[in-house]
This record gives structure tokens, C-alpha cells and sequence, in this order.
């Protein structure tokens, strides 16, 4: 059997667990066996663990239902385990260097112990400093439960120790049901134990989450503290335990239970009397006989505590949380007048069928959130739905869809009145998140560049990119963000850390690829004046931030007398220069200014792209893609990337001019090769994007409906994108 099972719980860190995985599967010690505890196998977590357990046969998954729990995913992994020691490791955190060898190094020296306790370090999650919390004064060896009694356990979390499995199992000892479950399982462990044992040096590094500790949460679930309490108590209670270690075992459970009483916000109003009145009474049922309170104002909280006085408590603490800050905050947009209304409207009732949308920040009727704007007109007519976009935008709209210009009082108004609120970037920093409401983040793109705060650490981008600390202020309004596949998943619980819920249904604006027909094609062809019988290369270079303004990357005209007659080029830049560009010269047709990507997409017969995040949606097509990447050591340096283009590419790679004429000058950018890398890429970043994410998402987000009334992905091999003009022609 192996030394060490080590446990790791992931539900909702996909984004992290790659990271946590490596850190156990690199030690030095390697007499182990690692049991990711997962919700479902498909699951973006689960295709992580699955590419570890491919690669890696000391990966061992477990499946446990999310309702469960913690404590549930982690009694289920004890079940599964062999190893002689189980340890226990969140799927954001990870373990430091050597730990095992350490921890296998002591227990040589201390003998078997049922309980090893180690050192960990709390890491913000910006990596901006780090604290490990002490673990009290303990004999040097291995020790009694008595020769430690400030050791309880209760302020241990389950990854800072080592459990004998053995000692576990024949105790029958497992993870209590519910929230706080580390309070539970620490003192029910510590009772049992014989043989203790300490190692100072960290083992772990925990993440601190940006969104705080799920503890902290308010919510109901806040009484299941006692629930831990209670459990532990009693238990002691029976064995009876001495009251040497009762009694630093009562104070640090109620030392929890008064910080809880002490943020009435942690529960909902019409809790707290009922939490605090049945906290009073295990006070007073569980009192160590001759207990003395602590000094200070912590020793009054324990009288108060133990009189039942929650009035008193309560003024004691003067908690003044600002519950009303929200209605008195004063947004700052253009003019005092438009602020005093917003401020107003803020006051008025949300309208339930209200839904305001914008892309790219105002730029016109364009990507995810226009085709949901369009499939809610189907599917949920009685919304009033305003779109908002910036005055030049104004004549490119659809002459029937209502807007307001971006800043006018109208749209100021519509977004404090709007239950719903969809966008692929972000609203104006002003704008307030409304109890009730619902944003809706749509994304634009699947991400090959570092993005959002993952950006900090590449200065160039760092620098252009403004406040991180505003970004995640917008972050914080989201409820929903969309994903398209499960690498998107992942990179935006990094890039976006947030409390949102993600939704795997794919692109809404993606689904046309699916649903245009061979005379969509040959009419988007014709408005974009594309000559009749030619190839067309859809050239889409991405923005650099070490650039200024706008670089084609490729001398177009020497490109195309190089490749022939046959080929036209569509040049699409990216949408920061999509202002004031229309030309045409010869066989280039500039098409930057056109107002949908995916009409541009459906009428190129292949795409030409270096790092723009269009691939990824060109791919639904199915057609040939080339990478032109000239300066990808650059740009990755530059602004830091995800994944490595060149060895996972979804086609044909050129780094020079020359290579590119050459690929199609001799066939190669079509070919059985190019077409198997573009099979393995579409598998991996399209899995979701079947001519019904618009769908998905009305019904889930503007309709209310659950989530097992949304229709199913269409599985890719089934099928049918747009057929290329090449197969309309034949």
C-alpha cells in the first residue's frame, strides 16, 4: 500500500486543480496515491483530473454528488483510499516542496502516530503576502493528547495534518455532514487520538479566495456551527474528558461561535435571536465546571453569551454594517443632473420584463449579446429589451431594436430599472448591482492571452489594463458568465475570480455557423463584393499591446501575388481599429468595418490568423485555419498566454512570409494533416457551440427555467456546420 493517499476535493477550482495535482505528483517522495473527489466526470474539473489520471496512474478519481459537500467528498475519497496515511488538500491549494518527505522523515522519527499535525501558510489569492498561523506549544516527540491540551484540533483545518488510516477507519470516523465540518471532524479526531505528533515546517500553501471563506457567507447554513459544537461537546462529554483539555476545548469552539454572533450580517435577521439563544444554551449545558472567562471584551461576550442577553451583545459590538449604503451611493456619470436621476431610479422598483444589453462597450448590435437579444424576441416576447451603443453607433443598428445611447438619461434610467443586464465586456464602473437583478456576462472570445488579473504579472499589459481592484468590482456584479468550452471555464475562475455561476452552453453568437444554409453563404459573399469563383482567405491579425495602432503583420499585396489569381483576402482587424476603415484594393477587400464577425467568418473559405481568439470560433466551421505566427516569442512574453499555439495548433503553422505562400501555393493549408490538427483542436474548444446557446441561455437566464429543461449539446460528430463556398460551388 502506498504511504501516503492524499485527498483532494474539487468542486468549482477547475481553474486552480491542474496546479494543486502537479504540486503532489512532483514531490520527491513518490510512495503515494492521489484521489481527486469530483462532481461528475465531464465536468471542467473532471477533464483535469482525467488528463492527470491518463498520464499518471498514481491519479485515482472518485466520484461524490456536490449536494453533499465537503465533508461528504471527503469521506467518500476515505473510502477509496489504501494509503497508510491520508492527507487532505483543497483543490486550489497546494502542497510545498519536499512536504512529503518531511512529513515521511518525522513520522520515521516519531514513530506511528494516529495524527500528525503540519505547518501551513495562508496565501492571498493576489500573492501579496503570506502568514502561518502557529500551532501551539508541543512536546518535541510524539505525546498524548494530554501534553498538548491547547491542541484540540477544533482550529486545525483538515489539511494541516496527517491521519493514520488505520486509526481512522477503526474508529469509525468520518467528515460531519454540512458546513463548518473542519470543527467537527478536528475535535472528533483529537478525542480519539492516542498518539499525537507536530512538524513545524509548511506543508501546505492555502489559497485565501478572493470572494472570502465560504464560512463567512451569510446564510441559514451559519447554525450548522452549532450543529459542529454541539457534536464535538457531547462527545467529550461522554468519554468524559478531563478538565485540563476541556476546557481550552470549550473556549475555542465558542471563541467561533462568538465570532459569528459578533457579524449579525453572516445571518439572516430573522436567525440571530434563534442562533444566539441556542448558542446560549450549549454555553451554559457544556460550561466546564470552575470555567473562567477570558479578560477583556472577550470575556464580557462570553457573559452576555451565557446570560442570554442578545440585545445587550449586540450594542456591546455597535455593529453598524451601512445597510443602506447601496440606495445612498452616488454614481458618477457625465453630469450632476444625470447622476441626481440615476441615484432616483435606483429608488424605484426593478421592472421584471426589463433587459438592457451592450458589446463592446457601446461599439453596435454585435456578438453574444445580439443573438441573445434575437433569440429573446422569440422565446420571451413580453421583455422590453434596449440595447445601448454610442451615438455613431446609432445608424448601423436594426431599424427595430429599440436603444439608448450610452451616457443619455434614458439609458441611465434603463439601467437602474433592468432586471436583466447581458454584456461581453463590462458596464460603465458607476453602475450599481441591484438586489434582484441579473447580469449576465457573455464574454467575446476563448482565451489564449492572459487575461483580467492574470494580466498583473506582465508589466506592458499591467499598465494599460487600469485598476485591477475596479476590474473585480465589476466582476463582483456578475451572476452568470458564459463559456464556450471547458479551457474557457477554467481561465476565467483565474482571470475573473467571483462568486458567479458559469454556464457551459457555448457561444450564442456561434450559433449561426450551425444554422446558415449554402444561400446564407454565397449572399454574405456577394455584400461583401467577393469575386465569384475565388477563394476566400479571411486574414484576422489580433491587437499588440506593445504596438501602437493598427499592424497588418503581412505585406497583403506581396502575399497575394505570391499564391495566384485564385485567392481573394478579407482583411479583418481587430475591433479596436474598426472605426473609419473601408477599402478596397485590387484583391484585398477590407472588411474591418463590417458590422457582424460571424457574416465575415461564414464567407471566407479559410482563416489566416496569428493569436486572435476568432479561431476558436472559425473552427465550429470546420474549414481550414493557418497560423501566420511571426512573432510568437514575443507575444508570449509580452502579454503572457495560456496555452502553447505551436504544439497545439489547429492547422498549419507559419513563422515567415515565405512559409505562408508556400502553404498554399502547394496544397498544405488543406490537407489530411491540417485537417487531423483541426479535428483535435475543434474537439477540444468547441464542444459546446451547437446552433443552440442562444437558447440555453434565454431559458436559463430570462426566463428562469432549470437547468434540466435546457436543451442538451448536440454531440460534434452530429453536427452540420455552414458548408464552405467551395462545397456550394460543387
Amino acid at each position: 500500500m502506498p504511504r501516503f493517499s492524499i485527498i483532494v476535493p474539487a468542486f468549482g477550482v477547475a481553474g486552480r486543480l491542474s496546479e494543486a495535482l502537479d504540486s503532489v505528483l512532483r514531490q520527491s517522495f513518490d510512495d503515494i496515491e492521489v484521489i481527486p473527489i469530483l462532481d461528475a466526470p465531464d465536468s471542467p474539473a473532471g477533464t483535469v483530473a482525467a488528463a492527470h489520471a491518463e498520464r499518471d496512474g498514481r491519479v485515482v478519481p472518485v466520484g461524490s454528488p456536490p449536494a453533499g459537500g465537503l465533508g461528504v467528498a471527503r469521506t467518500a475519497g476515505m473510502a477509496a483510499a489504501t494509503g497508510t496515511y491520508l492527507l487532505f488538500l483543497d483543490g486550489d491549494d497546494t502542497l510545498t516542496p519536499g512536504a512529503l518527505a518531511a512529513l515521511d522523515a518525522r513520522l520515521a522519527a516519531t514513530g506511528e502516530v494516529d495524527v500528525l499535525f503540519f505547518g501551513h501558510e495562508r496565501v492571498h489569492w493576489w500573492d501579496a503576502g503570506t502568514s502561518a498561523p502557529p500551532l501551539g506549544p508541543a512536546p518535541e516527540g510524539a505525546f498524548a493528547p494530554g501534553g498538548a491540551p491547547e491542541l484540540t484540533g477544533v482550529s486545525v483545518p483538515a489539511w494541516s495534518a496527517a491521519y493514520r488510516r488505520d486509526f481512522v477507519t477503526g474508529h469509525r470516523l468520518a467528515f460531519p455532514a454540512g458546513h463548518f465540518t473542519d470543527i467537527g471532524w478536528g475535535g472528533l479526531v483529537t478525542l480519539a487520538a492516542e498518539r499525537l505528533a507536530v512538524q513545524r515546517s509548511v506543508c501546505v500553501r492555502h489559497l485565501l479566495r478572493r470572494q472570502g471563506s465560504r464560512l463567512h457567507s451569510p446564510g441559514a447554513h451559519q447554525l450548522e456551527l452549532l450543529d459542529q459544537v454541539e457534536l464535538v461537546l457531547t462527545r467529550a462529554t461522554e468519554l468524559p474528558l478531563p478538565e485540563e483539555r476541556l476546557r481550552p476545548l470549550f473556549e475555542q469552539l465558542f471563541a467561533a461561535v462568538l465570532s459569528t454572533a459578533a457579524h449579525p450580517e453572516r445571518l439572516p435577521a430573522e436567525l440571530r435571536r434563534a442562533f444566539f439563544r441556542r448558542a446560549a444554551g450549549l454555553y451554559r449545558r457544556h460550561r466546564p465546571a470552575g470555567f473562567r472567562p477570558p479578560a477583556g471584551a472577550a470575556g464580557v461576550q462570553h457573559r452576555l453569551l451565557a446570560a442570554g442577553a442578545h440585545d445587550a451583545f449586540q450594542a456591546l459590538r455597535a455593529v453598524n454594517r451601512g445597510l443602506a449604503q447601496v440606495a445612498r451611493q452616488a454614481p458618477a456619470p457625465r453630469a450632476l443632473r444625470t447622476r441626481a436621476r440615476y441615484a432616483l431610479h435606483l429608488r424605484r422598483p426593478l421592472d421584471p420584463d426589463l433587459a438592457v444589453y451592450c458589446a463592446y462597450w457601446g461599439r453596435g448590435y454585435a456578438c453574444n449579446p445580439a443573438a441573445i437579444h434575437a433569440k429573446a424576441r422569440e422565446l420571451a416576447p413580453h421583455l422590453r429589451q434596449v440595447f445601448l451603443v454610442e451615438p455613431d453607433a446609432v445608424d448601423s443598428l436594426p431599424k427595430d431594436v429599440e436603444y439608448a445611447v450610452l451616457g443619455s438619461h434614458a439609458a441611465w434610467e434603463a439601467l437602474a430599472r433592468a432586471r436583466f443586464l447581458v454584456n461581453n465586456a463590462n458596464f460603465a464602473d458607476a453602475v450599481v448591482k441591484r438586489p434582484g437583478s441579473v447580469h449576465l456576462q457573455t464574454q467575446h472570445g476563448t482565451p489564449l492571452k492572459k487575461m483580467g488579473v492574470d494580466q498583473s504579472v506582465h508589466p506592458v499589459v499591467a499598465a494599460a489594463s487600469g485598476s485591477f481592484a475596479k476590474l473585480l468590482a465589476r466582476v463582483d456584479r456578475w451572476d452568470y458568465s458564459l463559456s464556450s468550452n471547458q479551457h474557457s471555464t477554467r481561465m476565467w475562475e483565474r482571470a475573473f475570480p467571483g462568486s458567479y455561476e458559469t454556464l457551459e452552453y457555448g457561444y450564442p453568437r456561434n450559433d449561426v455557423y450551425c444554422t446558415a444554409t449554402a444561400e446564407d453563404v454565397a449572399r454574405v459573399r456577394r455584400d461583401l463584393g467577393v469575386p465569384e469563383g475565388r477563394t476566400a482567405l479571411l486574414y484576422a491579425p489580433t491587437h499588440r499591446d506593445h504596438s501602437s495602432g493598427f499592424d497588418a503583420r503581412l505585406d497583403l499585396e506581396a502575399f497575394c501575388e505570391a499564391i495566384g489569381d485564385e485567392y481573394v483576402v478579407l482583411l479583418r482587424a481587430h475591433y479596436f481599429y474598426d472605426r473609419g476603415r473601408a477599402r478596397r484594393d485590387g484583391r484585398i477587400i477590407d472588411v474591418t468595418g463590417h458590422h457582424s464577425a460571424e457574416d465575415v467568418c461564414l464567407a471566407a473559405d479559410a482563416l489566416i490568423t496569428d493569436y486572435s481568439s476568432i479561431m476558436f470560433d472559425y473552427a465550429n466551421l470546420d474549414r481550414p485555419i493557418v497560423v501566420f505566427a511571426d512573432d510568437w516569442d514575443v507575444y508570449r512574453e509580452v502579454r503572457g498566454v495560456y496555452l502553447d499555439l505551436l504544439r497545439e495548433p489547429p492547422g498549419r503553422v507559419a513563422r515567415t512570409p515565405g512559409e505562408l505562400a508556400a502553404l498554399f501555393r502547394d496544397g498544405t493549408w488543406a490537407d489530411a494533416s491540417a485537417a487531423a490538427l483541426r479535428a483535435a483542436f475543434r474537439q477540444r474548444f468547441c464542444p459546446f457551440d451547437d446552433g443552440l446557446a442562444a437558447e440555453r441561455v434565454v431559458r436559463r437566464v430570462l426566463l428562469g427555467q432549470p437547468p434540466e429543461s435546457i436543451p442538451p449539446v448536440i454531440p460534434l460528430a452530429e453536427r452540420v456546420p455552414a458548408p464552405a463556398h467551395s462545397l456550394v460551388r460543387s
